[in-house]
């Protein structure tokens, strides 16, 4: 089945650095429309970072400045950049695709910024 596969979390030092990755796999796609999303228990969840046919990136404030969300069509896959990491940004990180009229997410991926 189609679905998007999240990689890249992992655990880091406050101000470390962080790449996710998040592909489909089983169809290809344009990402035109995408966003990173993360969530912490008790929490709802919150954007990171979104764009939507080529317009200007919308970043939460809280991260704006030290995120980068982009694309590659040619590899059916998007990033998030994240760096300057702090304690807050722990979380649970899922991808987001719009296709077609389908919102597809991302299995979800730890990120865990602690000393």
């Amino acid at each position: 089945q189609a679905q998007l596969v999240e990689s890249g979390g992992g655990l880091v030092q406050p101000g470390g650095s962080l790449r996710l990755s998040c592909t489909m796999r089983g169809m290809i796609v344009t990402l035109d429309d995408v966003g990173w999303y993360r969530q912490v228990p008790g929490s709802e969840r919150e954007l990171v970072a979104r764009i939507r046919y080529g317009q200007t990136i919308d970043y939460a404030d809280s991260v704006k400045g030290r995120f980068t969300l982009s694309t590659d069509d040619d590899e059916n896959t998007m990033y998030l950049q994240m760096n300057s990491l702090k304690s807050e940004d722990t979380a649970v990180y899922y991808c987001n695709l719009n296709w077609r009229r389908v919102r597809y997410w991302g299995q979800g991926t730890q990120v865990t910024v602690s000393s």
